[in-house]
């Protein structure tokens, strides 16, 4: 009985769904993955044994790795998505752009990860692999500063739109006062992720120089938001 009702549990049927996406696994051993970078660093800084510095850098390694595998072909996702990006009818351009630049930002990220791991696996060793990490890099910040961008958009044209409404005394005006209010607050929220997420590629393309901790500690901070949305949208 007791087993049945673990089983039949609602909270159990949740977490069927959400380990059942690909999203959401994939934020999970995300968030693990740079815990575990910042967990690395952190116990490397406070003199903590060199068996358990190491086990945090090979949880972190080989959750990447994981992570890496889980993403072949998805690049074609991201190719597609700027395809319908442009042929929609968005009617802000400037959202549009940007919508159309992050996805491509992020199909070449991703081909260019697959690549990369084609080489790390030993599948097939390429001479210019470094070269192609660099350039992914390039790419990958190239998607999230597009985001980041929209994400400032958004926010300021949400703003204008929510004092606009602000006075008024109409009950549906009231109702989209507070969707906007709601979506304002969304949007913020990703927004922060994406800032956090800004952060890693800029340092490895030598734009900023942030040590591990920080980086750890931020790619914690995005793929926690990221676990949150998805557990949310598996509700």
């Amino acid at each position: 009985m007791v087993a049945d009702a673990i089983v039949y549990h609602p909270a159990m049927a949740h977490y069927s769904r959400f380990v059942a996406t690909t999203v959401g696994r994939d934020k999970a051993l995300r968030t693990l993955q740079y815990l575990s970078r910042f967990l690395a660093w952190y116990t490397y800084r406070t003199n903590e044994s060199q068996s358990t510095v190491d086990f945090f850098e090979k949880t972190k390694k080989n959750f990447g790795v994981v992570r890496k595998a889980m993403r072949l072909g998805k690049f074609v996702e991201h190719f597609k998505a700027a395809a319908v990006a442009y042929d929609s009818k968005q009617p802000d351009p400037v959202l549009k752009f940007l919508a159309i630049t992050r996805q491509i930002g992020y199909g070449f990220y991703l081909l260019l990860d697959n690549i990369c791991y084609i080489d790390s696996a030993g599948i097939k060793k390429f001479e210019s692999a470094a070269k192609l990490s660099k350039n992914a890099a390039r790419a990958w910040w190239v998607g999230i500063a597009s985001n980041v961008v929209a994400g400032f958009y958004t926010l300021y044209s949400l703003q204008q739109a929510m004092n606009r409404q602000q006075h008024s005394a109409d009950a549906e005006k009231a109702v989209e006062a507070k969707k906007l209010a709601k979506d304002y607050a969304s949007a913020r929220l990703q927004l922060f992720s994406d800032l956090c997420d800004l952060t890693l590629p800029s340092t490895t393309l030598g734009y900023t120089k942030f040590d591990d901790g920080v980086l750890g500690l931020a790619g914690t901070t995005s793929s926690l938001i990221g676990l949150y949305g998805a557990w949310k949208k598996t509700a």
